[in-house]
């Protein structure tokens, strides 16, 4: 045999093995399991079409790239498996599939919503960390609470304050009648998480046919992105504009941990809390107080190395937040012009609808330029507590969220 041939011959051996050898690493070892739950914002509410707002920034562009097969649309993962359980009231379901676009609030489990939440590109960039497959097991509902819904076994029973039960005596109301309620709401969407995870583990091949059944499984993170009602409640938290006022949050929140630790059997997981970041830097004292009670479990000798908390307001698009606040204007005007507010023109009732709407028209092009009312449509697509379903935002969160549960992966390795 020539030289030349000879060296063919050897070189497509050695690609050959090379091939099989990397092949039979990714095959034995242990499919990874990533949870992610929480309420209306882990569900997601960037429509598709705001896609292309992350190319405008050159510091993203490549992140959209990622999120685009070589045909322009959204990217379908090769080697990531979602299920997502989700519904309203007592009407849940699931989508599950190869992940891609799709996959963010949907009102009908089963279908393509147009949306996309931190999943997306927490999957893409875990595609790209592991050669095995890669399944996530999304659980988020929109209005939730953690004091309620999400409460774990190890909080105990809700109790409500003095202030509460002084305010539901003044009304008139049925107290015993109102506990019971309690009791049957507390933890119940703790508890279809937990059911959904384990209902999904069980026949994992129903939803990720990559598992090999052989070399098993491992949950290796979880995600935690919530905070909304908990924020808003001044029953729950009386003392919310104050320093420690959001306090029995982060005790919730410390015992959530453990309790999936626990039940998931999973002790030494990865658990990232994503704090809320809706406003971005413009916040007040209680948003301050909340992002910081959000953040302090990460703080506890016991959580560390294997809790982290990820602040997400560093990602709110400052530039769609100021065009928010001017729509936010136009809606107040329209408020006062109903309401026959004594400090506008309407005060006297004297405008007719279309006189209305035709000052409301007015008022909103001094206000927002054309090429404002043009940004906002290329990068917005829902409300402020919706992070302005903004993708670029959710974009930027699941990377992060990804790259925190990483590097704990990778700090547990080493140990």
């Amino acid at each position: 045999m020539s030289t030349p041939q000879f060296q063919k011959l050897i070189l497509a051996l050695v690609t050959a093995c090379c091939f099989s050898a990397t092949e039979a690493s990714a095959q034995s070892k242990p499919l990874r399991v990533f949870i992610l739950a929480g309420q209306s914002n882990m569900e997601g509410h960037a429509k598709v079409e705001t896609f292309d707002y992350i190319g405008d920034d050159p510091a993203t562009a490549p992140l959209l790239k990622q999120m685009r097969g070589e045909d322009g649309q959204p990217r379908v993962c090769d080697g990531v498996w979602i299920s997502y359980f989700t519904g309203s009231g007592d009407q849940n379901g699931e989508g599950h599939g190869k992940l891609t676009a799709g996959y963010g609030s949907r009102r009908d489990p089963q279908k393509d919503g147009g949306k996309i939440g931190p999943e997306f590109t927490f999957g893409i960039t875990m595609d790209a960390a592991f050669d095995e497959p890669v399944l996530i097991i999304k659980t988020a509902w929109g209005g939730k609470s953690l004091h309620t819904d999400f409460r774990s076994p190890s909080a105990g029973p809700y109790a409500f304050n003095e202030t509460q039960l002084a305010s539901f005596q003044k009304q008139g109301k049925d107290i015993e009648a109102i506990k019971a309620d309690k009791t049957k709401e507390t933890g119940h969407y703790y508890r279809l998480m937990i059911e959904h995870v384990g209902h999904v583990l069980k026949d994992i091949k129903r939803v990720c046919p990559a598992y090999d059944e052989q070399h098993g499984y491992e949950i290796s993170g979880f995600v935690w992105l919530q905070g909304w009602n908990d924020l808003v409640d001044s029953g729950v938290y009386p003392n919310r504009h104050k320093p420690g006022g959001y306090d029995a949050y982060s005790d919730a929140m410390a015992h959530f941990i453990r309790d999936v630790r626990k039940d998931l059997n999973a002790p030494r997981m990865p658990f990232v809390i994503g704090v809320l970041g809706i406003g971005g830097a413009k916040s007040n004292e209680q948003t301050i107080e909340f992002r910081k009670a959000m953040a302090a479990p990460a703080l506890l000798p016991e959580f560390k190395g294997n809790v982290i908390a990820v602040p997400t307001a560093p990602f709110w698009s400052e530039e769609l937040g100021a065009i928010a606040d001017k729509h936010d204007k136009v809606r107040q005007m329209s408020y006062f012009l109903d309401s026959k507010h004594k400090d506008h023109p309407n005060a006297d009732g004297s405008m007719t609808a279309e006189q209305k709407r035709e000052y409301l028209r007015n008022f909103e092009a001094k206000l927002i330029s054309p090429e404002e009312a043009l940004l906002w449509k290329r990068g917005a697509s829902n409300a402020g507590y919706h992070y302005l379903g903004c993708a670029k935002t959710f974009a930027l969160m699941g990377r992060a969220f990804a790259e925190a549960t990483l590097t704990m992966m990778n700090h547990q390795e080493r140990q």
